[in-house]
């Protein structure tokens, strides 16, 4: 670790990986919501990597802003970074017939096991005994839906665990709002995927707001792109 970054000083509950494993890989999604799960991990010695897959981001410029946002956090604590593949194709042609299912549905379930699966192969590849995400630690993101499809992606290689450890507990979603506002992350303001985006913007013309602009909110700053 970066002897100048420093952890931020809080008690928190004592991490253990399952079956006491020497290493874990993290899915990440994004830096606001992993900057707790990397800093609650790094205070416990767990020795990990963060893998970041997530084709369903779109357009392109979002899933840039959020990747690069995630890598230069990640180097801070000098934590190896897996940047995978971005076959926004893919994503698309598995979401087809789902365009209009609702957040937490079927669509969702289906973008959850495609992200999954790739980081469970990586594992599975690469020595890593277990798997876990930094996706449920958002209180928009249903925990159960997300911890299923992490299992199921698991269930397919002897020997690989998912960690279903509750990110939200001793107070970790409260620190994920405030490592979002020290460090000014940029501020997200929809799920990351195209329907996402459309039912968002939607939802503001309504209620008479603006349309979402990629790239212009941040945590603790409204001018720092």
């Amino acid at each position: 670790m970066n002897p100048q970054v420093i952890v931020t000083d809080v008690q928190r509950p004592k991490l253990i990986p399952p079956k006491g494993a020497s290493k874990v890989l993290l899915h990440s999604c994004c830096a606001p919501c992993s900057g707790e799960v990397m800093e609650a991990m790094l205070a416990a010695g767990i020795d990990y990597t963060i893998y970041f897959y997530n084709p369903n981001i779109h357009p392109k410029k979002e899933y840039e802003i959020r990747k690069d946002e995630n890598k230069a956090f990640a180097e801070k604590f000098n934590i190896p970074f897996i940047d995978a593949d971005y076959d926004m194709d893919n994503w698309f042609a598995r979401a087809k017939g789902m365009e209009f299912e609702p957040e937490r549905g079927i669509r969702c379930t289906m973008c959850f096991d495609m992200r999954f699966e790739r980081t469970a192969l990586y594992a599975h590849e690469n020595g890593f005994p277990v798997i876990t995400s930094s996706l449920g630690i958002s209180r928009w993101k249903n925990m159960q839906q997300i911890n299923d499809c992490g299992k199921r992606a698991a269930e397919k290689y002897p020997g690989l665990t998912y960690w279903d450890y509750n990110w939200r507990k001793g107070g970790g979603s409260q620190r994920m709002i405030e490592i979002s506002k020290r460090e000014q992350f940029y501020q997200q303001e929809y799920c990351g995927c195209a329907y996402s985006l459309r039912d968002s913007n939607a939802w503001r013309r309504e209620h008479g707001r603006e349309s979402i602009k990629i790239g212009t909110k941040y945590y603790g700053t409204e001018d720092k792109a």
